[in-house]
């Protein structure tokens, strides 16, 4: 799964792997948390076009989202099925640039922090979708899609994000011209090699933390020292598996 997340390249490189027209000039971010705005690649007048969107996706159909959990997290296995994302499967496909992942790793009583961080900057294979309120409000919102875990990152969860290559880029993007079936083969496990894993500092856990600090590897013994410090977390309304809350 993936609760937490990292972008730390720089906005021109991040324009140049994606190839959109916009210059956004988005801030690194190092513990970027659901309900935030995150960047993500979607075509728009047929052209790649950067957004920024709200993490935590509501479905067209919801009446009052305040009644619904935080969908941060679709599984690729349903994507194409469940009624909360078979639309935007078929039409709003989209990529969330990242560089790392948070996972946590449950050890006894304590949950541990690592950090997966990726071999180059990588993008999340994403959904984005539009909800309109009863007055009229619009929100745009986006969720990451997760996939069985590779070797790598097993032993942290069995759950990661799928990752489109970048060769592959425009078959995810163009919902226009290829079906959902044909992008659903694209959400595998990454290949071996694609992120290396490496236990960090608790300060992750509070969200309101943001700093390169949070993705130093942690010091050996410094996880006995250190007193556990709790996941900041909502409770879910209904746990259907495809919903990660932080």
């Amino acid at each position: 799964m993936c609760g937490r997340y990292v972008i730390k390249t720089p906005p021109d490189l991040m324009r140049a792997t994606f190839g959109y027209a916009e210059q956004p000039n988005f801030p690194p971010r190092y513990n970027i948390a659901p309900t935030q705005p995150i960047p993500a690649v979607r075509i728009d007048n047929g052209q790649r076009s950067f957004m920024l969107l709200r993490w935590g996706f509501i479905p067209s159909w919801v009446k009052d989202p305040r009644g619904l959990g935080l969908l941060i997290n679709a599984r690729a296995e349903s994507v194409l099925d469940k009624p909360a994302y078979r639309n935007a499967m078929r039409r709003r496909r989209c990529l969330i640039p990242a560089d790392g992942f948070y996972e946590w790793k449950q050890d006894g009583a304590r949950r541990r922090p690592f950090f997966a961080a990726a071999s180059r900057l990588i993008a999340f294979a994403g959904l984005w979708e539009v909800w309109m309120g009863p007055n009229g409000e619009e929100m745009e919102t986006a969720c990451i899609i997760t996939t069985t875990a590779n070797r790598t990152l097993r032993p942290l969860h069995d759950r990661m994000p799928a990752v489109i290559a970048p060769e592959a880029f425009d078959l995810w993007l163009d919902c226009a011209h290829v079906d959902a079936e044909t992008a659903a083969a694209l959400l595998v496990p990454a290949p071996e090699g694609t992120f290396e894993a490496y236990e960090v500092s608790t300060e992750v856990n509070r969200a309101a933390n943001d700093s390169p600090a949070l993705i130093e590897p942690l010091a050996p013994g410094a996880a006995e020292a250190a007193p556990p410090q709790p996941v900041a977390r909502a409770k879910p309304k209904k746990d259907d598996g495809q919903a990660s809350l932080f």
